[in-house]
């Protein structure tokens, strides 16, 4: 009997046999990025976390509706300037620019991670009136007031009257004062712990439209609240984002759904924990920081060797590496780490293509063999199914690999395991692999690949020789330089030129 999945419930902080409020149903929402910048690293280790989650999910045989939103509007600075409209100014751009660039830049991200679109992905701008109706709402509820044009969240009263604020989180009311996101309008709120669901605009800002109270813009934490109710409800199942998020972001999202509406909202919280860059939290200011177009090429974007790896990994050996920490985990990327994932990866994609080639020959009883696969098998969903474990999932398909190797070497004979149970394996390495993990084989290096790879090399050797024919030099150990720095090393010979990698 297979065992049931249990989530790790954020608020109440233990495990949690996940019940969908709907059979064969899951609403799940989260919180996408904030347009102004490219996507980080540590951004898509959380994407890539729900990925699997919603790959999982599918996999168990749930419809699922994964809502997440893109941020284009009131994710503001300390000086309670917007981001998107910051970087629009700094670039001499319309803020729509700003974020349609980043919105399909993201997308282009998720695709090379091989990340499964969402099933909607709502944008903070496209739902204004949904956003005013709900600061209405909480207004109604006496849970919020306007002051010159702006309106706030009575967090005080709140906490007085339904006790909650601060159950996600841990953290006591006062802490909202250190996390404020417009501690320029301290002077018009009740009470200093009190967060802004609607911010009357300046003659300058760009991004605002009109409302019963002003001409402004919602706050950051409303578009969320607004959007999941609207997608998938006053109540529905998975909220999930990273810990960063928990608060202020979540905690106040929570306030503002029993605000509004007295409802619970998400019945699950999930979040993922931090990327780390050689055991330190990643920081632009101190130089510990990589992209992942440079973790991907091993250059920056001048051209020069990045200074934290030794080379480029493909975008499936990154994603690999990703598995192999539980996503409540801290996971330290360093080049060791991700060389290990390298050879892991190809160990794990070498197996699956002799899983292939095995052929049964027929006959074969429900030995010891035939028991222990079935018995793994099992293991990897158990481990899946306790709370999305990877790390887990993953090592017992690497417990199966030795005897994928032998049964192809011999030293396993084929008359103690039944025909089932080998499809049943195949079967198992495909989804979990594939559809799961959301892995694939062309990163390894297969036949058509390889292919590709060989004629460009032999045409950048080409190229390379007809500039020697014209001495020119320049352009000959510019290939050869750029070619090494990638990894590769032209060698030069009575016979011609090869190639390997260094």
């Amino acid at each position: 009997m297979q065992s049931e999945l249990k989530l790790y419930n954020s608020p109440h902080k233990q495990k949690e046999v996940f019940k969908p409020l709907h059979d064969n149903f899951v609403g799940m929402y989260v919180c996408g990025p904030t347009v102004y910048k490219d996507v980080h690293l540590g951004n898509c280790r959380t994407f890539v976390s729900f990925d699997i989650i919603y790959r999982y999910l599918l996999y168990l045989g749930y419809r699922v509706r994964y809502v997440r939103n893109i941020t284009d509007v009131g994710h503001l600075l300390d000086d309670g300037e917007d981001r998107v409209s910051q970087e629009a100014k700094v670039r001499n751009l319309e803020p729509m620019e700003i974020a349609q660039e980043i919105t399909i830049n993201f997308h282009d991200m998720m695709k090379t991670f091989n990340a499964l679109p969402p099933s909607i992905e709502p944008r903070a701008t496209g739902h204004i009136p949904e956003q005013i109706e709900m600061v209405q709402a909480i207004i109604d509820n006496g849970f919020a007031y306007e002051k010159n044009g702006s309106v706030y969240f009575d967090t005080v009263k709140f906490k007085e009257e339904k006790g909650i604020y601060g159950e996600l989180s841990g953290r006591k009311i006062d802490d909202l004062i250190a996390e404020s996101r417009d501690l320029k309008n301290q002077d018009e709120k009740k009470n200093p712990v009190d967060f802004a669901i609607w911010m009357k605009a300046s003659d300058e800002h760009i991004m605002k439209w009109n409302s019963p109270w002003s001409v402004g813009f919602p706050g950051w934490h409303l578009e969320c609240s607004a959007m999941s109710t609207k997608y998938l409800g006053e109540e529905f199942d998975i909220h999930g984002g990273g810990n960063d998020l928990k608060f202020p972001h979540h905690e106040n999202e929570i306030a503002q759904n029993v605000g509004s509406c007295n409802c619970q909202g998400p019945k699950y919280w999930l979040h993922t924990n931090m990327l780390l860059l050689n055991g330190k939290k990643m920081s632009k200011s101190e130089g510990n920081t990589i992209s992942p177009d440079e973790l991907f090429t091993g250059l920056t974007a001048d051209g020069e060797k990045v200074e934290h790896i030794s080379k480029g990994y493909s975008p499936m050996v990154v994603r690999f590496f990703m598995l192999q920490s539980h996503y409540r985990s801290n996971m330290d990327l360093t080049d060791e780490a991700l060389q290990a994932a390298e050879k892991g990866y190809n160990r794990l994609m070498e197996a699956l293509n002799v899983l292939d080639e095995l052929e049964h020959p027929g006959g074969g009883q429900a030995g010891s063999l035939d028991q222990e696969l079935n018995d793994l098998i099992s293991k990897v969903h158990e481990e899946m199914n306790d709370d999305f474990n990877t790390p887990k999932a993953l090592a017992r398909l690497f417990e199966i690999v030795p005897k994928i190797n032998s049964l192809k070497g011999g030293q396993l004979s084929f008359n103690d395991l039944t025909p089932d149970t080998l499809q049943l394996l195949k079967q198992t390495f495909h989804d979990f692999i594939f559809d799961v993990f959301g892995l694939k084989r062309e990163a390894v290096g297969g036949e058509e690949e390889e292919g590709v790879v060989n004629g460009i090399m032999q045409m950048l050797i080409e190229l390379r020789q007809e500039a020697r024919q014209r001495r020119d030099w320049a352009t000959s150990d510019k290939i050869r330089d750029d070619l090494k720095d990638l990894g590769i090393e032209l060698k030069d010979g009575k016979e011609g030129t090869a190639w390997t990698k260094s």
